[in-house]
């Protein structure tokens, strides 16, 4: 068997966040059906279009590799999502479904940041210049994403959730 390098472990990383973000394409319609607060089913409608944005880009990774997106599945993607599925069938009552919501999609945006700047960081030290540009995009709409899920998270959903759970306090 021959030695794996840092190609190899590039390639297999990315072919796993392909297949993650395939995945998220059909978990997010889901996650906006269960949100009520409007932004936020706006928001997860608007990542839905990034996302497919993301796998397209993702296909011309590959392509200026001259390499295959099959053959990964993510695993810690099939966790989270199957994590926030749990959430939705909780019957909580709307402002904590949207509070639910949020933190589940911000830990599939903490894992989308640390890998695309784990290959971010790869690309980059092996010269894989077209690739490195279309990664680093995606980098930065994914941190935007968890930028804009915090503001909501703050400015509206937790405390409405909050005055939910303790009524008397509000």
């Amino acid at each position: 068997m021959a030695t794996k390098t840092l190609h190899d472990l590039f390639l297999n990383e990315l072919k796993d966040i392909y297949n993650a973000e395939k995945q998220l394409t059909r978990a997010l319609p889901k996650m906006a059906r269960a949100a009520t607060n409007p932004e936020l089913k706006q928001g997860f409608e608007h990542h839905l279009e990034q996302t497919r944005g993301q796998v397209e880009r993702l296909d011309s990774v590959f392509e200026s590799l001259d390499a295959s997106s099959r053959g990964q599945t993510c695993e810690a993607m099939e966790g989270l999502l199957a994590e926030a599925q749990e959430l939705m069938e909780l019957g909580l009552e709307p402002d904590a479904m949207d509070a639910a919501l949020i933190a589940a999609a911000q830990k599939v945006e903490h894992y989308e940041i640390a890998t695309y700047g784990t290959v971010c960081t790869w690309a980059k030290a092996m010269k894989h210049e077209e690739a490195l540009d279309l990664l680093l995009e995606t980098l930065a709409e994914e941190k935007e994403t968890d930028q804009i899920l915090t503001k909501l998270a703050k400015t509206a959903v937790n405390t409405a959730a909050a005055r939910h759970a303790h009524p008397q306090a509000a």
